[in-house]
């Protein structure tokens, strides 16, 4: 059975999208095939948002509902080839890759706020939701490396520049290249962040005043920078990362101070903390955080404090760590990369381990899962194996967690908590 037909110089634009998300949703890989020669691998319905890929995996759990107990499917008598005969889910699979083999894209929304990826999760194809998280992968790391050789590219112009004719101001101040991010989702992942909320840039959030409350601190747009419900993350993450007394710690972002409190209960041999908001700094003094043993609180960006932590005057190391935990406010996830590629190597001791706060895309699962691949990835190329441990996390949105916050950065069941160290 063929669902399509190729394009005609009289064809109805908006029967052709119907057409290709018809051959899609029947799996008819012969027809597709013939369509995508001539239209986008990424139309969209106007009335449900539905993408090809959206069709093909709604398609398949249409079928499943459909199946006979021989295998065949009520009403169609086809082969694997035009979608009609045989497993359909293994039909369904070669359409989806058809589909992102022609372009598709991985995270687009239907009018439902799912992708591909959500869709397939939320009907139970564990194949074709692989298949989409490992299509994120793919993106988001080539996607990154495009980024990076702009940044090069820029760099490079600026130089040229300088020794030309460094006249302008915008050459020896140039813009900031742009940072590897999530590639969008409604807008909420063009700056995914390590931390609560990708919206606010850092500039703005160091420039902004805070509010302190017993159980969260929010800056002036009313987002949060952290909140009381992740203490029982840090309270693990501290067990795992120092479990025996007198560590030598290391914390980038003290926050509410929450996981600094959980170290000062190992009883830390010493414990740097780098925090660079005024209003965190001004509480951390009031709380005494200046005045207790073994603690060292340095004033500033990490970028700026961790070189002179790494070395000292003659070229020796100057501090070595056993426990480090980065956990820093909107900043993209190319800061984290750029903190574990070019300052963990200098700063955690043999046999240390470090671990960051994992929101990555934490308000949409798919994105979740890409992105901890991505950062398995990057630190196995930086030199580190990482081992995850599965925290549950309650319905915060139940419990009000949310109540007078911007924008709710956690939607999961299930937090994945990363412990990092050397390989070997």
């Amino acid at each position: 059975m063929e669902t399509a037909t190729l394009r005609d110089s009289d064809a109805d634009p908006a029967a052709e999208v119907q057409q290709v998300l018809t051959a899609a949703s029947h799996h008819d890989l012969r027809s597709l095939r013939a369509l995508l020669h001539t239209h986008s691998a990424s139309v969209q319905d106007p009335q449900t948002g539905y993408t090809p890929l959206h069709a093909a995996i709604a398609g398949t759990d249409r079928s499943k509902e459909k199946q006979q107990p021989d295998g065949v499917v009520n009403g169609e008598t086809g082969n694997a080839e035009s979608g009609g005969e045989g497993n359909e889910e293994e039909a369904a699979v070669q359409t989806v890759k058809l589909l992102l083999q022609n372009g598709a894209i991985w995270n687009d929304l239907n009018k439902e706020d799912e992708t591909p990826g959500c869709l397939a999760l939320r009907l139970g194809l564990t194949d074709l939701y692989n298949i989409m998280v490992d299509a994120g992968v793919r993106a988001e790391v080539l996607l990154n490396r495009l980024n990076e050789y702009e940044q090069l590219k820029d760099e490079d112009v600026v130089e040229t520049t300088d020794l030309e004719a460094p006249t302008s101001t915008e050459a020896n101040h140039p813009s900031p290249a742009a940072e590897p991010a999530m590639s969008g989702i409604s807008g909420d992942f063009t700056d995914s962040s390590t931390t609560r909320d990708p919206q606010p840039n850092q500039p703005t959030y160091l420039s902004s005043s805070l509010s302190f409350h017993s159980d969260r601190i929010l800056d002036s747009c009313a987002n949060s920078v952290m909140m009381s419900w992740e203490t029982a993350l840090m309270s693990r993450t501290a067990a795992l990362l120092a479990p025996s007394p007198g560590p030598r710690v290391l914390n980038i972002g003290h926050g509410m101070g929450i996981i600094d409190s959980e170290f000062q209960a190992a009883s830390p041999s010493t414990h740097h903390i780098v925090e660079a908001h005024p209003s965190v700094l001004a509480r951390m003094r009031e709380q005494g955080w200046y005045d207790r043993p073994n603690v060292v609180v340095h004033e500033g960006r990490w970028q700026d404090v961790l070189p002179q932590l790494i070395e000292s005057e003659d070229g020796a190391p100057n501090n070595l760590f056993d426990a480090i935990y980065f956990d820093t406010f909107a900043e993209p996830y190319g800061a984290l990369r750029t903190f574990f590629e070019e300052f963990v190597i200098g700063l955690l001791d043999e046999g240390g381990k470090w671990g960051f706060f994992n929101g990555l895309g934490a308000d949409r699962q798919v994105c979740y899962d890409v992105y901890a691949k991505v950062v398995e990835l990057d630190l196995f190329e930086a030199g580190f194996d990482v081992g995850w441990t599965s925290v549950e996390v309650p319905d915060l949105e139940a419990r009000g967690e949310w109540d007078g916050v911007r924008r709710a950065y956690w939607k999961l069941k299930e937090y994945r908590l990363p412990i990092a160290h050397f390989m070997g």
